[in-house]
């Protein structure tokens, strides 16, 4: 997972988006967030996105990054730009994850069912990713959606690989227990 030398490096923060061509990696950290990324693999330009909720009450004139539904629009814009079609791409979606779990414990999606009826917002956000994807004639190759933790997301355009670091989030039982360990 090195860097090549000349790879220009994108870190996104919440409601970023980035697309770009194959000297480009973009990483980002993801909790309840979700991100989707799209790769040509012919002309190896892709892009990712980092949203925070699924939609907003009222659209404003300017796309927002940080609901769901805009951040596809972009999406699409980049594509039609890039003279491509969004069925050329192959999608991939990370993220969702329960960051409360002692609090929310009967949320779905920490048994694997992803859900947009779910009240916590990390099951919203990863369900909203299923089907806004399939809403604009999409499949999903890849995913990595809800259960705990965050997760660390590098997405290598020059290449296609999404690669997904895990990280495990402790209950308020193992903290307490750590606590006193110490």
């Amino acid at each position: 997972m090195r860097k090549p030398d000349h790879i220009h490096e994108v870190v996104l923060q919440p409601g970023d988006f980035h697309f770009g061509d194959a000297n480009t990696r973009i990483r980002t950290l993801l909790g309840s967030c979700v991100s989707i990324t799209m790769w040509h693999p012919e002309k190896r330009i892709g892009g990712m996105c980092h949203y925070m909720l699924p939609s907003r009450s009222v659209r404003q004139a300017s796309l927002d990054g940080r609901y769901a539904d805009e951040a596809m629009e972009m999406f699409m814009r980049e594509i039609r730009r890039s003279g491509t079609h969004p069925s050329e791409y192959i999608v991939k979606a990370f993220g969702g994850g329960n960051m409360f779990p002692d609090i929310a414990r009967n949320c779905a999606c920490l048994v694997g069912r992803i859900s947009t009826d779910c009240t916590s917002v990390s099951c919203r956000n990863a369900g909203t990713a299923k089907s806004i994807i399939a809403m604009h004639g999409l499949e999903i190759e890849a995913h990595d959606l809800g259960g705990k933790g965050h997760r660390n997301i590098v997405f290598d355009i020059w290449s296609g690989h999404v690669w997904v670091r895990r990280v495990k989030t402790m209950s308020l039982a193992e903290t307490g227990a750590l606590l006193e360990k110490n």
